[in-house]
Formats: structure tokens, sequence, C-alpha cells
């Protein structure tokens, strides 16, 4: 029972992180999330630990645990290596996608530019689309646990400046066409293009 409130408690706050209802800095306090979950410190110390060993949450001034905030250097080698392993998916899923998957790939790219549409749900649809279709699990677990720490930053871009959405969109269609002519080592560049521009605009968002 512990460790199933416990994964509860985890898997609540995770997904309140990667939506970007908690943003870097905010507070995870044990106390607090012991009373709105209705359980004991137990549970909740053990679910902020795990957070804080994905690299999702800090000890901050008074000891609590927070959002965890990045310096330069980290969320740079973040970015960098998610930046590789995306294009290395991206050239594999243009070589070994089914037909099923590129027209899903195909739509999303399309539902991507409808109006009122999340945008930031789409994208990681978007990602999330190429990793099955990449045919990899090994890949696909190592970019799930790059994904988990680089999630709330990669949703501020589109939620704090409306042209990245246009030009996400953009570098989606190109990749989508990459993909469509089976050609890999386009789609690996265009990845790399994609992911870069992600990183430019975090960049500019936290001042580094």
């Amino acid at each position: 029972m512990l460790k199933r409130t416990a994964d509860q408690i985890y898997e609540t706050l995770l997904k309140r992180i990667v939506d970007g209802n908690l943003r870097p800095g905010d507070s995870l306090g044990e106390q607090a999330t012991a009373e709105e979950f209705g359980l004991s410190r137990t549970p909740v110390r053990e679910a902020l630990q795990r957070l804080s060993n994905a690299g999702l949450a800090e000890r901050g001034s008074r000891r609590a645990f927070v959002v965890r905030r990045m310096d330069q250097s980290e969320l740079q080698d973040l970015f960098e290596a998610l930046g590789e392993l995306e294009a290395l998916v991206a050239r594999l899923a243009a070589l070994r996608m089914t037909e099923i998957e590129r027209h899903a790939l195909r739509d999303i790219v399309a539902e991507g530019e409808a109006t009122g549409v999340d945008y930031e749900a789409v994208n990681a649809r978007f990602h999330e689309i190429l990793r099955r279709g990449a045919h990899n699990a090994m890949l696909s677990s190592l970019l799930d646990d790059l994904h988990r720490r680089t999630m709330p930053w990669r949703g501020a871009q589109f939620r704090a400046r409306a042209d990245r959405v246009t030009s996400s969109q953009a570098e989606h269609r190109a990749l989508l066409e990459a993909v469509l002519t089976k050609d890999g080592d386009l789609a690996h560049l265009r990845m790399r293009e994609h992911m870069a521009a992600s990183m430019r605009v975090v960049s500019e968002l936290i001042g580094i």
C-alpha cells in the first residue's frame, strides 16, 4: 500500500511538472503535499526523493524540495544529449516507420496547425510517434529520461513565445517531409536543427 501511494504521488507531481503546472523553483513541501493527498509524510518523502533522483527536484534554501532550476551548462548538456538522440531517432524512423506510423505522423503535424490546439501536447505526441517509429527500445528508454528532465523548459517556450509555435510547426513539416520520403540523413539534420532552435529559445527565456 505504501509503495502504491508513493507511486501515485510521484506520477501526479511528475505530470504537473511535465504539464507546466509546476514550474522551476515552485515549492514541493512535504507537509503541504501530504495534506493535499491525505497521507503521512513517508510516501510523500519517497516520491520527492524519486523526483530528485530523476533530476526534477532539488533542495531549496530551507532544505524543502522545489522543482529544480538548471544552470547554463546543465541545460546545454541536457539539450545536446537530447538533440543527438532525437536526431538518431528521426533517422531510424525515416527508414523504419510503417505506413500506418507515417500516416499518424502526418495527422499529428496537421493537428498541430489547427486553431486553438494545445501545441505543447501536440509537440510531445509528435516526438513520441517518432520514437515509436524508430523501433529501438533502448533509445526510447534513454529518451524517456531526458524528456522528463527537459519537458518543463521545453514546454515553456510555447507558452512564452507565440512565434515559437509558428517556427516549430514549420520544423515539424520539414521533418515530416524527410520521413515520408524515407530520407534518413535529411531527417537527422532537420531534427538537429529543430532541437537547436528549441535550445536557443529556452536559453533566451531563462536568460543564459
